[in-house]
């Protein structure tokens, strides 16, 4: 069944006859289209860059997928996916090639398909800053992936400054010769609830699989299909697990950065303000939360040597044995903010009748190395949001700040 999610305000691109591969790889720099007669065009750029040996050279690929997301696209891209993963040296820690995408969309399924194949293969997605990709094509952006193993996967998707991904709940295409023969009544009306009833279902279970927060999913299915929400302001780069490229270097106060972090690592909770910020030295800080975990341990009431070591740490004045049993507990597992820096204690989130207390340490050169802890009645937690794997410095933002413009 085809579903389309339309584009209101531009045409589809046309599309040219099809080609066929050829000669892959035979060169340092290989441009080569497929291109479909009813559907996105593929274009692949493969470039091959000496390395330390003959044998090591580091071949990367680029895909282009461009106009209308028809049905049969995926089986085109899987095809053009198969050559390159058997032409190219596995990579362990990398992808196997990166896809631009600029498309104003099409067949719903088909852009979830396609989606399901970036993760299969392990491809990135980026929106390139002068493209478009609207609807079916920004659910297939979401399958951006860097590498995979087992059943982890590490997301890559990126949008330079200028694209623009655009997201709105999906239409049945009325004039599609897949729809089943026209029923009147109760049996129309049935027909009709049960194909959105799975389009909604494929949808959440996409964005379940892709790793994205299905509130974002069932928000755009409680929206009209001529509403539409764009990557452009941080918290969406957040919850899409996105990448804007090309940012310029943030620059706030400490006390900024610091409410920021924790904000963003705080999702739903009520933001808290600067003021609310205090910096602490890292010698009190390490205290405080040791004496956390200690609280916490004895209202479990837990016995052992563990307890009695913690104990008579925190009674002695001596900073190397307090930092000694820090990096163990560390080691260990328990949530415990790493040191890069600065670092902050932001206080009042509130979480129904319990309050949360977020301590944050973070380096001033580098806007990606920071690490945050929670810290509520029952002992420290992890952050209730991550950042994308690949830009974390995205949490140095407040969440309504504006990164992407739309042109």
């Amino acid at each position: 069944m085809q579903y389309y999610v339309h584009e209101l305000l531009h045409p589809l691109h046309s599309v040219v006859s099809l080609r066929s591969l050829s000669h892959f790889l035979s060169g340092s720099l290989i441009s080569l289209c497929v291109v479909s007669g009813h559907g996105a065009t593929l274009k692949v750029d493969s470039k091959t860059i000496p390395g330390l040996t003959p044998k090591s050279s580091i071949v990367s690929h680029t895909v282009r997928l461009s106009g209308p997301i028809e049905e049969g696209d995926a089986d085109r891209l899987r095809a053009v996916l198969v050559r390159l993963k058997a032409a190219s040296p596995l990579l362990v820690d990398g992808p196997l090639a990166t896809i631009e995408l600029s498309s104003l969309g099409g067949d719903l399924y088909e852009g979830l398909k396609i989606g399901y194949l970036l993760r299969e293969y392990s491809v990135a997605s980026v929106v390139r800053a002068k493209d478009i990709c609207l609807s079916a094509c920004a659910l297939a952006f979401l399958g951006g992936t860097r590498s995979r193993a087992g059943p982890a996967f590490v997301p890559s998707r990126g949008i330079e400054i200028g694209g623009q991904v655009g997201f709105h709940n999906f239409v049945l295409n009325a004039n599609s010769d897949q729809l089943p023969p026209a029923r009147a009544g109760r049996e129309g009306l049935a027909a009709g609830f049960g194909l959105a009833r799975g389009g909604a279902a494929a949808l959440v279970r996409y964005a379940s699989t892709m790793g994205i927060d299905t509130a974002f999913i069932a928000r755009l299915l409680g929206s009209s299909p001529e509403q539409w929400d764009y990557v452009d302001v941080a918290q969406t780069f957040i919850t899409l697990q996105t990448c804007p490229i090309g940012l310029g270097r943030i620059r706030e106060s400490p006390a900024v950065t610091a409410t920021n972090i924790c904000n963003n690592a705080t999702a739903g909770l009520n933001p808290a303000s600067p003021s609310q910020a205090r910096p602490v030295t890292p010698r009190e800080g390490k205290r405080q939360l040791l004496e956390q975990v200690q609280r916490n341990i004895e209202a479990f009431s837990v016995k052992g040597p563990l307890v009695a070591q913690l104990k008579a740490v925190l009674a002695t004045r001596d900073d190397q044995l307090v930092d000694a049993v820090y990096n163990d507990l560390r080691s260990a597992g328990i949530p415990l903010p790493e040191l890069h820096g600065a670092l902050f204690l932001v206080t009042g989130y509130a979480a129904g009748e319990f309050n949360l207390a977020c301590y944050v340490s973070f380096s001033r050169d580098n806007p990606d190395r920071f690490d945050i802890v929670l810290q509520g009645a029952e002992g420290t937690l992890k952050p209730l949001q991550s950042p994308p794997p690949a830009c974390p410095g995205v949490f140095l933002y407040d969440k309504d700040d504006m990164l992407n413009p739309r042109r």
